[in-house]
């Protein structure tokens, strides 16, 4: 209705392979390949991975055996991080990594203007083993600059710290809702790990 009055929308909503993107999805290749030998994706307002360095595959795709999701939920890094079927099974500390993201997810619910952080969340929060507390947004809870993030499968054990970055100015709806999340080796191990993973 606002569109039929003239009121035109103040920014563009395109999708990332438009060709007048090009160049962002350069800049984002390019930020991707910085940050190898460790893990990094892009992400976007459905937490859809839309972009991924080698590393994310080469690392995260040892604690995937056995992972039997819809293909929907495999490309989204909460369903596969919450799913009982994910890589959760494998996060030592998978609820100090994924709390604050569904407390993240209730924030967005509630400003009102994106729809997908309520289906998500209500997605996520029907699976079995979720916290009862996560069912209520949490004002007191802490933005953490960095999430740890422990990853164990038999005799391997990772520990990585996470950020999430979101581009700015974007003068683009979608390109404002992508977020970058990189992960950094919390300990020497999982640093020499990673660096023996890139040269095999």
């Amino acid at each position: 209705m606002l569109l039929a009055a003239g009121y035109a929308p103040a920014y563009a909503e395109r999708n990332l392979d438009a060709p007048e993107l090009e160049h962002v999805r350069k800049a984002l290749a390019f930020i991707l390949r910085q940050q190898e030998p460790f893990p990094a994706l892009v992400v976007d307002v459905r937490w859809d991975i839309v972009m991924a360095n080698d590393a994310a595959g080469r690392i995260f795709g040892l604690f995937h055996g056995g992972v039997s999701l819809p293909p929907s939920l495999a490309k989204n890094a909460l369903h596969m991080i919450c799913h009982p079927e994910g890589i959760r099974r494998f996060i030592v500390n998978w609820e100090e990594f994924a709390g604050p993201l569904v407390q993240m997810l209730h924030r967005e619910a509630a400003g009102g203007t994106n729809p997908e952080a309520v289906r998500l969340r209500d997605a996520l929060l029907a699976y079995p083993g979720m916290p009862p507390l996560w069912k209520v947004p949490d004002p007191r809870a802490a933005l953490l600059p960095v999430l740890p993030m422990q990853l164990k499968r038999d005799d391997l054990t990772l520990a990585f710290f996470s950020t999430l970055t979101m581009l700015a100015t974007p003068r683009d709806v979608m390109l404002e809702q992508l977020r970058i999340e990189c992960f950094y080796p919390a300990d020497a191990a999982t640093e020499a790990t990673a660096q023996r993973l890139s040269i095999r």
